[in-house]
């Protein structure tokens, strides 16, 4: 587990610098572009076909022992290239929506866009215009919304995605080159 880690991180630096350590980062960089999947998930892929093999011609112990040395890789490496800025885009449907931009924009420091929607699955089914609230936060700043959130509307319906590449905007982007 512990080479794994140290592998998945020099793989990583070496990556975020614009260097590869073989061929299989080079594969997956492309492949990472072409199918949207994440630099580690192909290297494991690729690893799996490899292992496999090794434990066809030497031994089954061995090759699950390097899986698990590349399962760990692959979780480091890809926190490496994306680093602690993952992105989360939130939208926020609530009926203090106001309150909830200002609080975004000032204790944040963040944009948001708002958007006119139409709920109509509430307790009483009756449909009525609402504004949206949707915005892109850092992992590390996830938990202070939902608790800002919370302080305005315990109520308030959040759903939450994996932003995988943002351009624009008040988004300050890593730089990585491959």
């Amino acid at each position: 587990m512990f080479g794994g880690f140290f592998l998945g991180a020099g793989i990583g630096l070496s990556v975020r610098g614009g260097a590869v350590i073989d061929g299989t980062e080079v594969l997956a960089i492309f492949l990472s572009r072409k199918l949207g999947t994440t630099i580690g998930d192909i290297i494991i892929a690729i690893n799996i076909v490899i292992f496999g093999t090794a434990a066809y011609l030497l031994s089954v112990e061995i090759a699950l022992y390097s899986m698990v040395t590349y399962l760990s890789a692959s979780k480091t490496l890809d926190f490496v290239i994306e680093g602690i800025e993952e992105y989360t885009g939130v939208t926020i449907i609530s009926s203090y929506s106001d309150k909830i931009r200002g609080m975004i924009i000032e204790k944040l420091g963040r944009g948001v866009t708002v958007y006119n929607g139409k709920g109509g699955f509430g307790k009483t089914g009756e449909a009525k215009d609402i504004d949206i609230v949707y915005t892109v936060v850092t992992r590390l700043e996830l938990n202070r919304l939902n608790t800002e959130i919370q302080k305005i509307d315990s109520d308030a319906f959040i759903v939450m995605s994996r932003i995988k590449d943002t351009k624009g905007g008040m988004i300050k982007k890593r730089p990585l080159k491959h």
